[in-house]
């Protein structure tokens, strides 16, 4: 057993799940263009966030009859927002494999009141795909951040559906594969795989999401920071770069640098190839270990982003405390930060694997988290 702290050290021990750490050659005067103290509605404030819009497409290959738009609240306004302008023409159903899909069943049976079906697997586990009817609309998330459950493909996603797809992909972007034929509806915030600041959130829809905002009405009132049409149209301004709130251009600023970055290192491939080889390492750690596990049961579903792990040992007592104990030594050391599992997870620890993170700092990380394993075991044994 390691007594000894190893000699490497990460050069950057930021692996949080959310805000994410930023690109490696981030500083502050890479901000320096930003329009502060000018209206986001000026020619300007216009012509970034619509270089944001159109960045976005061009990094993910969103098809362009595909219309994106910059909207408040992060992940989560955007995704309540497809909820409450969308759903309700048909039944839905709601596939939940971790805590934010679990949120996503709460407001449309509890909150919207809609006829839904709602298909629940626990940590670590996934839902059968194969049962998923597409003649109802369909939410769900692509990468359950909060168990590191990711479903494999799109092929289970029905091209001849008559529903729409529904999908949270906040922590899939920049780092997987997404087949946006299949998807109607995808939301994310750039505070996650690309590392940029919060509060905004991206919402892309399809011509049949489309459709369906200019052909239905629901039957409640929309906030209106939920509303996408107006007098029954689509407000195209939201998808050119005229938000619907005023947005930070600070944080704007920021993403345009993140996309640029990631255009640098291969753009979708390359931050795809970056994700895989973070995560293969934390993989290959598990299988030299017999101590730690992969909280995901199927090597085809799990994360390489936020890989979440579980402990395994049997010398272990107290799973919940031996958990925030090795997380917190990892932090007293500036070794990782920010690792602890999800609150509503079981107990373990969560990695972010996502391309802004280098493989080097993965590897420097993981010796160290050998040595607290073993200097937390001999204190519970003390």
């Amino acid at each position: 057993m390691a007594t000894q702290q190893p000699a490497t050290r990460p050069a950057n021990p930021r692996f949080s799940s959310g805000p994410c750490a930023k690109p490696p050659t981030f500083e502050l005067s890479k901000l320096a263009d930003a329009p502060l103290g000018r209206s986001h509605r000026a020619a300007v404030g216009k012509a970034k966030l619509k270089q944001a819009i159109e960045g976005t497409r061009e990094v993910l290959g969103i098809p362009a009859d595909y219309r994106i738009g910059i909207v408040p609240a992060s992940d989560t306004g955007a995704v309540e927002m497809a909820l409450w302008s969308l759903l309700g023409e048909r039944k839905v159903e709601m596939l939940a494999w971790e805590s934010f899909g679990a949120g996503w069943v709460t407001d449309v049976v509890k909150q919207l009141k809609i006829d839904a079906q709602a298909k629940i697997a626990d940590y670590g586990q996934i839902v059968d795909l194969a049962s998923v009817d597409f003649a109802n609309d369909v939410v769900f998330t692509w990468n359950g951040t909060t168990s590191g459950v990711r479903v494999p493909n799109g092929d289970w996603i029905a091209t001849d559906r008559a529903g729409l797809t529904i999908c949270d992909a906040t922590s899939a972007v920049f780092a997987m594969d997404l087949p946006w034929d299949k998807l109607d509806v995808t939301t994310f915030s750039w505070q996650k795989v690309l590392g940029g600041e919060a509060a905004h959130g991206i919402i892309v829809l399809s011509p049949r999401a489309v459709a369906r905002l200019e052909s239905y009405t629901p039957a409640w009132p929309l906030p209106k920071i939920f509303r996408l049409t107006k007098g029954g149209k689509l407000i195209e301004g939201i998808f050119t770069g005229a938000t619907i709130n005023t947005p930070s251009m600070l944080a704007v600023e920021d993403y345009l640098f993140a996309l640029d970055w990631a255009q640098s290192v291969g753009g979708l491939q390359g931050m795809i190839a970056r994700a895989d080889a973070n995560a293969q390492a934390v993989f290959d750690f598990c299988d030299a270990n017999s101590w730690i596990a992969n909280l995901a049961e199927d090597d085809a579903t799990r994360s390489n982003t936020s890989v979440c792990l579980r402990f395994t040992d049997s010398r272990i007592q107290d799973g919940a405390a031996f958990a925030k104990a090795v997380a917190k030594r990892l932090e007293a050391e500036n070794i990782a930060l920010d690792i602890g599992a999800y609150r509503d997870a079981p107990a373990g620890l969560r990695i972010w694997c996502g391309g802004t993170v280098e493989t080097s700092d993965i590897q420097a990380m993981l010796p160290w988290l050998a040595w607290a394993f073993d200097a937390e075991i001999a204190a519970q044994a003390a």
